[in-house]
């Protein structure tokens, strides 16, 4: 009786040890290089040369700023591939605060109007 007892006791250790037990996957480490680059100035120019003349720019509202660190874009007329289409002026962040914002604007030149597109500077 004392056996059985002894070897109900011992059946669950033995079990154990046949556990099979799953080894994790090899760790893989790669390393990224990555560069910041900075340009100053398009490479290329994909300018769009319009035989239409622009229409004259209308003559808006303009809202209440939302901000003190905001600057009013005035309305322009964006070139479609067909015709023009009024883009209405609109609020935006400063970026900084020294920052000043220059107007989009048409440029003629001897193939045709040319849209030179805001920016900050």
């Amino acid at each position: 009786m004392k056996l059985r007892i002894y070897l109900l006791a011992l059946t669950p250790l033995a079990l154990t040890s046949c556990v099979v037990t799953e080894t994790a996957p090899p760790t893989t480490t790669t390393t990224t290089v990555t560069r910041e680059v900075t340009t100053m100035a398009p490479t290329t120019t994909n300018e769009v040369y319009v035989t239409q003349t622009p229409p004259n720019v209308r003559v808006e509202s303009q809202t209440v700023s939302p901000g003190a660190n905001y600057v009013w874009t005035r309305g322009y007329w964006r070139w479609s591939g067909t015709n023009y289409i009024w883009v209405p002026g609109s609020w935006i962040v400063r970026p900084r605060p020294a920052a000043v914002w220059i107007e989009g604007h048409w440029e003629r030149r001897s193939a045709g109007w040319v849209w030179t597109p805001g920016h900050w500077r």
